[in-house]
């Protein structure tokens, strides 16, 4: 008896590593905004289509165009700005990408800052997502995925450490 139970978990195991993928590649833009009367960083967020959770823009890899400029992509295409992005990812975070059927995807998301200086009235996506400017803690908050929680948080203070600045809430005390 003990033998076929290890010779069924020994399969079990085998079939569960055949269908576990690598995971997936995808950029996202991490846009931000500096609001100098409140002293403090704002992110963008947007809704996803799918599900309504608070999510950046973020896509696949694209033929021919390198990994910051489809995240500046993505970002106009979903939300509809423009900016300078930055060609140094910031990092990355791992998420599991839901599909037809309730397959999920594990993907990894390559993230990229980006200044945004100009907010388009139209843009592909227009009216299919929520889009909203919270702050750097309302934003890690909002967010599900643990890792894009602690890049924001992270951005935040890298950013106020390179501009000398401190977070709104610390120069209000």
């Amino acid at each position: 008896m003990t033998t076929k139970l290890n010779l069924v978990h020994r399969i079990a195991s085998d079939v569960r590593l055949m269908f576990r993928r690598p995971a997936r590649l995808q950029y996202a833009a991490l846009c931000y905004r500096h609001r100098k009367k409140q002293n403090h960083l704002e992110i963008l967020l947007i809704t996803s289509r799918d599900t309504g959770r608070w999510v950046i823009p973020k896509g696949w890899p694209m033929k021919g165009r390198a990994s910051h400029a489809v995240a500046e992509r993505e970002a106009y295409e979903e939300a509809g700005v423009k900016g300078k992005v930055h060609k140094q990812a910031i990092g990355y975070y791992m998420y599991q990408k839901g599909l037809a059927q309730g397959m999920k995807l594990p993907c990894k998301v390559h993230v990229y800052a980006l200044e945004v200086d100009d907010l388009c009235k139209s843009f592909p996506e227009k009216g299919e997502r929520r889009l909203e400017w919270v702050a750097c803690a309302e934003a890690a908050a909002r967010v599900a995925e643990p890792g894009l929680k602690k890049l924001i948080l992270d951005f935040e203070r890298d950013w106020q450490s390179q501009h000398n600045a401190t977070p709104a809430k610390n120069a209000q005390a």
